[in-house]
């Protein structure tokens, strides 16, 4: 059809340069003899374009194509590899192999392990960030003396760098910038596979006492551990020995520490506490998703300048003490604790009884005897369940079946209660007493993520209700 036209136009060129003879062409039929001749000549310039694309096609493109990958073939082949008994592999081989070369990668965390497994680091760390809203009776209020004010924290705001060198020989060092410095956490040294002992621990850490005080607080069911916690000696700077046995069913860990300070340090004479845990799984299938956890722990505690104190917030560390025992005058403690917990799939259990047998230093005071006691429920709406770890007697992280974003997946949805009770009245010594109803919901996007929403309603003694309605964003790593 594109030589057709041509054709036609050239006709009509004819046609009218013969009617021109008989006849002087007006100035319309100049302007269409013009726009013939424009049409033509675009026509001839896209037959050419037409003909040079088609030629490219069939020789020139294919050709150019083939060129690169020629020279593609030909960089691989003058970059191969060095042969297998070359001095260049024998330097590899041997730097992979090396006890001290460190692998990187991530496992919650940043790890850095020898091929061998002798040297094993782990960078991690946490960020807590609260938010809290109080409302309280007239009663509470003027108990305290103020109005409590709403507030938002960085309730832990740590980083530690913790691992095994030469295969037997464990450390970790944890600090904590919350609050504006930064106060020791777990610092300490061990050593594993001490032979009839098992482990050996030397630094700053948690005595072993109470179940939820030993599960991390990147772990715990709620955003503040339970009133038992009043009692829980916690992080102190001694010598520990620790086991398991049984096939890891039972768990068992004794030490001396003395009581210290946010920096680890201790000055007094005689403040020193004896600690012990023994705990046992008599119940453990399917990889912990069904289980049956029981402890007992003794704690006995010496007091410096003969004087002791206990006080309790309402599971809101945001919120003002609740009861306080005040100062009073006392020559130890003896503290026996008993633990259970259940797992059955997505629904768990956990329970905790603290018995506080004091001597007092006078007859006034006499020999108090305080309690306090938890119970608490959670079931997870997608179906995951808590984790435990059989090397600690604790429980650890969880771990959504599908991580929030990936391919849809929910994340992990649990759902909380927990009912908790301290009672610090006894003979002369009027702490009060103070019971808390918490309910909850956490959200895990992925292991290393979730949020918490707690409310919390506390009934103190003295009368009036606290209600705590708190947030929480978590990052554990």
């Amino acid at each position: 059809m594109n030589r057709i036209f041509p054709v036609v136009v050239s006709g009509f060129l004819i046609l009218a340069s013969g009617l021109a003879a008989a006849q002087e062409p007006s100035g319309r039929e100049r302007e269409l003899e013009e726009l013939v001749r424009l049409l033509a000549d675009k026509v001839d310039r896209l037959e050419s374009r037409l003909a040079d694309v088609e030629e490219a096609k069939s020789a020139g493109g294919t050709a150019a194509r083939v060129e690169i990958l020629e020279q593609s073939v030909q960089e691989i082949k003058e970059d191969r590899p060095p042969a297998a008994d070359s001095e260049d592999w024998a330097k590899i081989k041997k730097w992979v192999g090396a006890g001290d070369t460190l692998r990187p990668y991530w496992k919650d965390g940043l790890r850095l392990d020898s091929m061998a497994g002798a040297f094993k680091l782990k960078i991690g760390g946490r960020i807590q960030h609260d938010y809290a809203y109080f409302a309280e009776d007239d009663d509470v209020e003027r108990r305290i003396g103020a109005d409590i004010d709403d507030g938002t924290e960085f309730r832990r705001a740590r980083v530690y760098l913790s691992g095994t060198i030469y295969d037997n020989i464990i450390f970790k060092a944890q600090y904590d910038f919350a609050g504006g410095d930064a106060d020791f956490k777990d610092v300490y040294m061990g050593l594993k596979n001490v032979p009839i002992v098992g482990n050996v621990r030397v630094g700053q850490f948690k005595e072993p006492f109470s179940l939820e005080e030993l599960t991390s607080s990147n772990y715990v069911t709620f955003m503040e551990r339970s009133l038992v916690n009043t009692f829980a000696p916690g992080r102190n700077v001694g010598l520990m020995f620790h086991d398991t046995m049984l096939d890891k069913r039972m768990t068992w860990a004794a030490g001396v520490f003395r009581q210290t300070d946010g920096f680890g340090d201790g000055l007094g004479g005689r403040d020193y506490n004896v600690t012990a845990r023994l705990t046992g799984l008599p119940w453990y299938e399917d990889d912990g998703k069904k289980l049956l956890h029981l402890g007992v722990a003794y704690t006995h505690q010496n007091y410096e300048g003969d004087m002791v104190r206990f006080r309790a917030r309402p599971e809101a560390h945001l919120a003002p003490r609740l009861v306080d025992t005040g100062a009073f005058a006392a020559e130890y403690g003896d503290f026996i604790g008993a633990e259970a917990a259940l797992v059955h799939g997505p629904l768990s259990l956990q329970g905790e009884y603290v018995l506080a047998f004091i001597e007092g230093r006078n007859r006034f005071v006499g020999d108090p005897k305080f309690s306090a006691a938890s119970l608490q429920a959670s079931y997870f709406l997608t179906g995951e369940h808590r984790t435990y770890k059989t090397s600690a007697g604790a429980f650890g992280r969880v771990r959504p079946l599908r991580n929030f974003g990936e391919d849809g997946g929910p994340g992990a949805w649990e759902l909380t209660a927990r009912y908790s009770s301290l009672d610090l009245n006894d003979g002369a010594v009027r702490g009060g007493r103070l019971t808390d109803w918490t309910v909850g919901l956490n959200w895990y996007l992925n292991p290393g993520v979730r949020t918490m929403l707690n409310y919390v309603l506390a009934d103190p003694s003295e009368g009036g209700d606290f209600s705590a309605f708190m947030w929480r964003f978590q990052v554990a790593f």
